[in-house]
């Protein structure tokens, strides 16, 4: 049996690769778009049996062409930069090939596991998995919310119409391995490590939206956990639907920053310090919350584990002080 993954030179895509592999799966064709080559890298160290490139995988899907016998398929493939203005690129790279892929995962009967994302809640203060709370605030959060609505309308709410399980994971935001690519979309783990390494101190916006300077709060989630969950449902096929996939937690970015420096400090055989000290010795530096995010950014989020919890899945999720923790001696041994 064969496993798909798109986006599988990306991030979250790449982890669940490395983690099939763990299992001792290698039967896995990788579908990505290496225009920027070197994601590549995050592969080097997987097993996979076949490289397709997006477009050709995307031409055999909506010719009919593609058969087998496929275990699941795990559609990670994205434009996940929410500063992208090009809506129409957007649109059919995030809205119009999930659908291709979707209908096809339908018709074939296999297991549909895809990335949806917080972005759908917009700027909202209620973080549940239904229409009345979903209103994103630029068009990759549209284009994320639109195929949740599309995969809704082809399943029903309670997805009693779906011929093979269908999951989709709304990601609170995601840091951990395999995310340098990304550039400036990659996590405030990844940013803050590097700015600490180079100039000794970490940058965090001031104030905004009511809250005061680095006290805008977000649930981060480690991809560890990310991949462990859809894991979870790779073994339990019989459970379908949305669901969010952060800790449940919010915590601020002053705390992800700590954690972080401290990270490094340890690494240096330092002791820890507190956000008085650090800010005393002048490691934190808040910067001018900019203009292009104004009326655009989720100060706050936080998932609500609820119908998660109600599908079986019970396994605890790493703090941002456990996460970055684990995380940054890994990014240090990148060099």
């Amino acid at each position: 049996m064969s496993y798909i993954v798109t986006g599988a030179a990306g991030f979250i895509g790449s982890n669940i690769v490395k983690a099939l592999n763990e299992r001792g799966i290698r039967d896995i064709i990788a579908v990505d778009n290496l225009t920027r080559a070197g994601k590549f890298r995050n592969l080097v160290d997987c097993e996979i049996a076949e490289y397709v490139d997006k477009k050709d995988f995307l031409s055999v899907v909506e010719s009919g062409e593609l058969s087998g016998d496929f275990e699941a398929i795990f559609h990670e493939g994205a434009c996940s930069d929410t500063m992208e203005s090009d809506g129409r690129y957007m649109m059919e790279n995030n809205y119009r090939y999930s659908l291709s892929v979707f209908e096809w995962a339908l018709e074939e009967a296999v297991p549909f596991l895809y990335a949806s994302s917080a972005a759908v809640y917009g700027g909202g203060a209620t973080f549940v998995e239904s229409r009345e709370h979903e209103s994103p605030l630029n068009v990759y959060g549209y284009s994320k919310f639109l195929f949740d609505q599309a995969v809704r309308a082809r399943v029903g709410n309670d997805f009693a119409d779906a011929p093979s399980q269908i999951a989709g994971f709304r990601y609170f935001n995601v840091y951990g391995p395999r995310e340098s690519h990304k550039g400036r979309m990659a996590s405030v783990a990844y940013h803050f490590f590097n700015q600490y390494r180079a100039n000794g101190k970490v940058k965090l916006f001031e104030g905004s939206d009511g809250y005061a300077n680095g006290e805008q709060r977000r649930d981060f989630v480690s991809v560890e956990d990310v991949v462990k969950v859809n894991l979870f449902f790779l073994d339990n096929p019989e459970v379908s639907g949305i669901f969010n996939l952060g800790t449940g937690r919010s915590q601020t970015f002053n705390d992800a920053a700590v954690a972080t420096i401290n990270a490094c400090r340890a690494l240096n055989g330092q002791a820890a310090q507190s956000i008085e000290e650090m800010r005393a010795a002048g490691s934190l530096e808040y910067i001018p919350f900019p203009d292009a995010l104004k009326g655009k950014y989720q100060s706050f989020t936080q998932a609500d584990l609820s119908a998660l919890r109600a599908a079986g899945y019970s396994d605890e999720f790493l703090t941002v002080e456990q996460g970055v923790a684990r995380y940054i001696p890994w990014l240090a041994a990148q060099g």
